[in-house]
């Protein structure tokens, strides 16, 4: 019973925290201009519109459902939603525009973590031990930081590499650009070789020390 609350508590928070990191990539654009995220109806917390097949059901499912299989613990972890639409060209400000925009998912993820890891202090001094409310919240920091250290990779399409592009000149933009046509092949291969989670792993056990939180 209790595994069960806290495998759909997870799935409750992965959702939550995906979506919220696109829907905020969505009213940063609109506060600089642009209606197209609006106009799509992707501006809501309803995970219809923003399903992605692989990135919010198959791979996390895979990542969730491996550690209570095998009764290993749970590691690096990996989960995206549909991107929002974005047209930089509606932008008031592009540059400026661009880099918000970019961060805005980052940032979201960050707060939650932050948020998050008040809750599970809180929790954790007013609520007895064998409460399951204090594992969920350390779920919820790991997520959230995971994701938004991973979208900080600057690989495109990741937000990292529009963040590091908003922030080049021109020329170095343009060429650093050409690298998206083979973004997504080299995340598959960071990722088998598990170079990602290795990079991530050590940013976040410094973290986990910091916020006093267990994550591993």
């Amino acid at each position: 019973m209790e595994s069960s609350i806290i495998f759909t508590s997870s799935i409750l928070i992965l959702l939550l925290s995906v979506i919220t990191h696109e829907v905020m990539h969505g009213l940063v654009a609109l506060k600089f201009g642009d209606h197209t995220a609006e106009h799509a109806g992707r501006l809501t917390l309803n995970p219809i519109p923003h399903i992605d097949p692989i990135g919010t059901i198959l791979m996390p499912a895979v990542f969730l459902l491996l550690p209570l299989i095998t009764g290993s613990p749970a590691g690096f972890f990996v989960a995206w939603a549909k991107p929002v639409p974005v047209n930089p060209l509606n932008f008031n400000n592009i540059k400026k525009g661009e880099l918000y925009v970019s961060a805005a998912g980052i940032l979201t993820n960050i707060s939650l973590a932050l948020v998050c890891t008040i809750l599970f202090h809180l929790s954790t001094a007013l609520l007895p031990s064998n409460y399951i409310i204090p594992v969920v919240l350390i779920f919820a920091v790991k997520i959230n930081l995971m994701l938004g250290l991973f979208n900080l990779l600057p690989i495109p399409p990741l937000d990292g590499s529009k963040v590091l592009m908003s922030l080049l000149p021109y020329d170095a933009a343009r060429e650093y650009m050409k690298l998206e046509r083979y973004g997504f092949l080299i995340l598959l291969a960071l990722l088998y070789f598990n170079v990602i989670g290795t990079i991530l792993s050590s940013i976040l056990i410094p973290i986990s020390s910091l916020l006093r939180i267990p994550l591993f």
